[in-house]
């Protein structure tokens, strides 16, 4: 009886072959049926990158108040706006660290760390990511290791920041130091001024951005001078800072000269800038993190909140206003906020990857997300690398938008090519 049954067996096999298999004229076996194979293979590799994307989750951001980073807070809103708020039955939790944060380290670790205790918590996401950023991802990570971390603009150096985030986002101190520079030499200043303080200057991405842009003027012969402002976090505060400013502007103006170019670290320091320049005379290529909004509005005495989000409107408006203060041809930005579109553009990277719709670190993933808040601009960058080893870290990227120059247009700064000897200056 068993060897009938191993007999049929036999027979049963030797069909289903002979009916699954051809030969070709070569006498080579093609299997007819690999195509279901495929498409199982396919499915299953689906399968596996969306079995584990919760149906329902949330996305913390955490950004400065209005009087430090405003842009940074808009984009937080504008993903409110898109997603919903957490407490509205949404997806968007959007919280702000202190204006102190220096000072209160604590609080703004606490703040972003908060963030792992809701149990459908996916990313978080902290723009910009102030000292204190790392600490909080390593606490996230202890108890809540599913959660993304992404820091947009971090203020630690690379290396530290990069050791707890998934993902970091910065403008490209390195391509910038030249290019601003550059720009300025384009306009016709003979001179560039560097508004900073101690604790920006111990930032490596400022540090170098600053090395960077002695080199650049010397090259191009123009004059680069220093010169050290209050820091807002100190005990003058935002206000204190800002007067400074204010006080002193008309005198550097007298003193370098009207074709000088001048560039703040420091948000808070950019308005009063603005306003002075708009005054005296001067030029100023574009802010620290560039955006329409960067100190333009409350300089130039102009409303933009009926065209809030519409950046091509609100550019438009402050265009305008500047032209008509005499400033075309003087005055820079990035013709949509970098700030907002970080703010904005993390954000939406973090849902689409998620989703399973992108990579972490993938380039073109990211820019992708960034673009959807800045249509039409040209970007540029790189992968950080480290100055001293050169060695580059997989998840930290450097990006840059072409700078725009009211009443002349956009200068086309993502075209040059920026010298290779910058890259290695620190």
């Amino acid at each position: 009886m068993k060897k009938i049954v191993l007999t049929m067996l036999l027979v049963f096999l030797a069909v289903f072959a002979f009916t699954s298999c051809s030969k070709d004229d070569a006498g080579s076996v093609t299997v007819t049926e690999a195509a279901p194979v495929v498409e199982t293979a396919e499915k299953a590799e689906v399968a596996e990158e969306t079995k584990d994307v919760p149906e329902t989750f949330h996305i913390g951001i955490v950004t400065g108040t209005v009087s430090q980073s405003e842009d940074d807070l808009r984009g937080a809103e504008q993903l409110i706006k898109e997603y919903g708020s957490v407490d509205e039955g949404g997806m968007i939790q959007h919280l702000t660290y202190p204006d102190n944060f220096m000072e209160e380290q604590e609080t703004t670790i606490s703040v972003i760390a908060g963030l792992a205790d809701d149990p459908l918590m996916k990313a978080v996401i902290v723009n910009q990511a102030v000292p204190g950023t790392t600490e909080a991802f390593r606490r996230i990570k202890e108890v809540r290791p599913d959660i993304l971390c992404i820091a947009g603009e971090a203020h630690e150096d690379p290396g530290v920041i990069a050791s707890a985030a998934d993902l970091v986002c910065n403008n490209d101190f390195v391509s910038r130091g030249y290019l601003i520079i550059h720009t300025a030499h384009e306009l016709g200043c003979d001179t560039f001024v560097h508004i900073s303080f101690p604790r920006h200057l111990a930032m490596e991405t400022m540090a170098r951005r600053r090395a960077i842009m002695m080199a650049a003027c010397e090259e191009l012969g123009m004059t680069f001078v220093d010169i050290s402002a209050p820091d807002p976090t100190s005990d003058v505060g935002i206000a204190g800072a800002q007067q400074y400013i204010l006080e002193n502007t008309k005198n550097w103006i007298e003193e370098y000269g009207e074709n000088t170019a001048f560039f703040c670290t420091n948000d808070a320091h950019t308005e009063p800038l603005l306003s002075q320049l708009m005054e005296y005379g001067g030029y100023f290529i574009e802010a620290d993190l560039p955006s329409p909004l960067m100190g333009y509005p409350g300089a130039l005495g102009i409303d933009v909140s009926d065209v809030a989000g519409d950046f091509p409107a609100i550019l438009a408006r402050v265009e305008d206003a500047v032209a008509e203060r005499g400033g075309a041809g003087r005055f820079g930005t990035w013709a949509f906020s970098y700030g907002y579109t970080v703010s904005a553009g993390l954000g939406t990277h973090a849902i689409n990857v998620i989703e399973g719709k992108s990579e972490i670190t993938d380039r073109d993933d990211i820019m992708s997300a960034y673009a959807k808040y800045s249509p039409g601009a040209e970007w540029g960058g790189s992968n950080y690398v480290n100055v001293d080893t050169g060695v580059g870290l997989r998840n930290y990227f450097l990006t840059y938008q072409d700078t725009y120059i009211m009443g002349k247009g956009y200068m086309h700064v993502t075209d040059l090519e920026v010298p290779e000897k910058y890259f290695t200056l620190k």
